[in-house]
């Protein structure tokens, strides 16, 4: 459906809509186990629940506690029962056969030291011919844009170089086809796809800066005066309006991949 012209047009489930045909293609569906690495406050893992249905479940599980907590408290609010938590690191998961159909994470692997064997270390708690779904975002190909966007252009270089100064890979999504292959991963797809901005269409750019911002301003990547984080979301659709634009500020990839062999 076309967008009025002066009405803005919201890109925040845009990746969400990514996740979900991620998981639906690489075959996660009603009655499967599904574990949820990295789950945060469990956003991905309410997504995977309506999936599972009630005849599947999920777990979740997050290093930080208070993450967990919060996520917890979620879905005990909403009365969901297919869905439960647990404090774990990746690196400390140990074998368990057959327990898990499934593994999905969103914008974990590009943090992790060494991401093959951590891969692994998930591969590990699935059945033979259980399935890996990874989402991951890559600044390899952006900013995209023929027009200069100076504005926009420095909120993602805050974003990139903070990642970046925290250890993230900012290549991963053309390293993942090879992480899963190493860590003995049959790699079954792959696809990237575009976030792209126009006058019309808003990203949710100035929310997740006000999310980062002390981790920004602790990396010394930029001051708080010069993000000017209440303004910051109006000075970004003046500018694209301004130069009537089309930006594309993220690639996202997805890729999904079974462990070797065949299970019931």
């Amino acid at each position: 459906m076309m967008s009025k012209p002066n009405q803005i047009t919201s890109l925040t489930d845009s990746v969400e809509d990514m996740l979900n045909r991620m998981f639906v293609d690489a075959g996660i569906g009603p009655g499967m186990k599904v574990l949820d690495v990295g789950c945060g406050r469990g956003d991905v893992s309410l997504l995977v629940s309506k999936l599972t249905g009630e005849t599947g479940m999920v777990l979740g599980i997050d290093h930080d506690a208070p993450s967990i907590e919060f996520a917890q408290n979620r879905v005990n609010e909403l009365s969901i029962s297919n869905i439960s938590f647990s404090v774990c690191d990746i690196m400390s998961l140990t074998p368990m056969q057959d327990l898990f159909d499934a593994a999905v994470s969103r914008r974990v692997i590009m943090y992790l030291q060494d991401p093959v064997e951590a891969i692994k270390k998930i591969s590990g708690m699935l059945r033979p011919g259980g399935i890996v779904a990874l989402l991951e975002h890559d600044a390899t190909m952006v900013p995209g844009r023929i027009t200069p966007l100076p504005l926009q252009e420095e909120v993602n270089r805050w974003i990139s170089e903070t990642i970046k100064r925290e250890g993230a890979d900012l290549h991963i999504g053309f390293n993942l086809d090879k992480i899963i292959k190493q860590a003995g991963l049959i790699v079954e797809h792959i696809r990237a796809e575009a976030i792209i901005q126009t006058p019309q269409t808003s990203y949710p750019t100035a929310t997740i800066i006000r999310a980062m911002l002390p981790r920004i301003i602790q990396n010394g990547v930029a001051t708080e005066e010069e993000i000017d984080i209440e303004t910051l979301e109006q000075r970004l659709i003046e500018e694209r309006n301004r130069n009537n634009s089309m930006y594309v500020s993220d690639m996202v990839f997805t890729i999904w991949g079974r462990k070797p062999g065949t299970g019931s």
